[in-house]
C-alpha cells in the first residue's frame, strides 16, 4: 500500500429537506385541516480515527465527498427522511486543517475519537407545525437549511512511542528490522526509506512502537532531500533514538548535522529525550569503538550506546533504554493530565462557592 501523509479534501453537507404544504382530504371530513410534514435533515459529515489505517492514501484519489440532501415533507404529516451521513475514517494521528493549512480544526489522537466537520441542513417545517387555534389553515412552510460546505487539508503524524533519526544510510532501517518484525527496505544506498515505516517492539514483557523515517541531511528542515514532513512524523514520540554510523568519516560532525535539524524544525524536537546509538560496531574493534564513544561525549551529554543492527549486538539494551525514557515520558504525561482535569473539576466548585446570593 503507498503512504500518503498529506491530502487536500472538498466535503459538503446535505441541504434540509423543503416543509410540505396540505390539507387532509377524504369524503367523510369536510375541514380535515393541516397536514404538511416537516422536512428531514440533511446529512453531516463526519470525520472518525479508526484502527488499521496509517496512510491517507484512500483520499488520493477520491478528494470530493458530499452527504445525502434530506427528503421534503409529505401529506398526512409525514416527515421525510434524513440524508445519509458520510464518514472519513482515517488513521489515528490525522490533524485537521482549515483551507490554507494554517488553522488547525481538529486532532484525531486516539482511536474512535470522531469529529463533526460539518452539519447537514435543518428540515424545513410543514404547514401543519404552523397550525394555531387563531389560524387553523396555515398555508405557510419553511424551506430547508442550506447545505455547507469547505475544503480542508488532512495530515498525518504518526502515533509512536520513539523515533529513529540519523543521517541517509546510519541503519536505521537494519535496527527496526531486527528489534521488530517490521520488513523495511534495506541497502547499501542512501535514502532507501522513502517512507516512514512504523514497528512494535518487545523488551522485558513489554512493547513500545518505533517509526523510522527517511534520513535527514543538511537543510532537511527547509525541505531539502526528502523533505521536512517526515520530521513531523516525530513530534508525538517521547524519545527519540538518534543513529549514528560508527563506520562514518567523522561521527561529531554527523551528530550535529542531525542535532542542528531537529533545533531548526521546532516544535519540540530538539528538547526531547534522547538516546544515541553507535550503530555498525560490528566492523570495528573495542579500541576504536571506546574512541568513537569518548568523541561524542565531548558534544552531548545523552548516553551513548554501541550495538550492531545486523548483528544484533547491543540491540536488547538499546531497546531496554528507550523503554525507560518512554515509560518516564508517559508517566509524567498521565500526571500533567490528572493534574488539568482535577483544575476543571475544582473550579466550578470554587465558582459556586464564592458566587453572591
Amino acid at each position: 500500500m503507498k503512504f500518503l501523509d498529506q491530502c487536500k479534501t472538498y466535503i459538503k453537507s446535505g441541504a434540509g429537506g423543503v416543509g410540505c404544504l396540505s390539507f387532509r382530504r377524504e369524503k367523510s371530513v369536510e375541514f380535515g385541516g393541516p397536514d404538511g410534514g416537516n422536512g428531514g435533515r440533511g446529512g453531516h459529515i463526519i470525520i472518525e480515527a479508526v484502527e488499521g489505517l496509517n496512510t491517507l492514501i484512500d483520499y488520493r484519489y477520491k478528494q470530493h465527498f458530499k452527504a445525502g440532501r434530506g427528503m421534503h415533507g409529505m401529506g398526512q404529516n409525514r416527515t421525510g427522511a434524513k440524508g445519509d451521513d458520510v464518514i472519513l475514517k482515517v488513521p489515528v494521528g490525522t490533524q485537521i486543517f482549515d483551507e490554507n493549512n494554517d488553522v488547525m480544526l481538529a486532532d484525531l489522537t486516539e482511536a474512535g475519537q470522531s469529529v463533526l466537520m460539518l452539519e447537514g441542513g435543518k428540515g424545513g417545517r410543514g404547514n401543519a407545525s404552523f397550525k394555531t387555534s387563531v389560524n387553523q389553515a396555515p398555508r405557510q412552510t419553511t424551506s430547508g437549511g442550506p447545505a455547507e460546505e469547505m475544503w480542508i487539508w488532512m495530515q498525518l503524524k504518526l502515533m509512536a512511542d520513539t523515533g529513529l533519526v540519523g543521517l541517509p544510510n546510519a541503519g536505521k532501517s537494519t535496527f527496526l528490522s531486527a528489534a521488530s518484525r517490521a520488513k523495511p527496505k534495506i541497502a547499501d544506498y542512501p535514502f532507501t526509506t522513502l517512507k516512514p515505516q512504523l514497528g512494535v517492539v518487545y523488551v522485558d514483557n513489554k512493547e513500545f512502537v518505533i517509526a523510522d523515517i527517511p534520513g535527514l541531511i543538511e537543510g532537511a528542515h527547509e525541505g531539502l532531500g526528502l523533505g521536512d514532513r517526515f520530521l513531523g512524523h516525530i513530534e508525538r514520540c517521547a524519545t527519540i533514538l538518534h543513529v549514528i554510523d560508527a563506520t562514518g568519516d567523522d561521527v561529531v560532525d554527523a551528530y550535529e548535522t542531525v542535532r542542528h535539524e531537529l533545533q531548526e524544525y521546532g516544535e519540540g524536537l530538539s528538547e526531547k529525550k534522547e538516546i544515541i546509538a553507535l550503530n555498525k560496531i560490528d566492523a570495528l574493534d573495542d579500541e576504536l569503538v571506546k574512541m568513537l564513544t569518548d568523541e561524542l561525549k565531548t558534544v552531548t551529554d545523552a548516553p551513548i550506546l554501541p550495538m550492531s543492527g545486523v548483528t544484533g549486538q547491543g540491540v536488547t539494551e538499546v531497546l531496554r533504554a528507550l523503554l525507560e525514557n518512554v515509560e518516564a515520558v508517559r508517566m509524567k504525561e498521565k500526571e500533567e493530565q490528572e493534574a488539568e482535569k482535577a483544575e476543571e473539576d475544582d473550579e466550578p466548585a470554587s465558582s459556586k462557592e464564592w458566587s453572591p446570593i
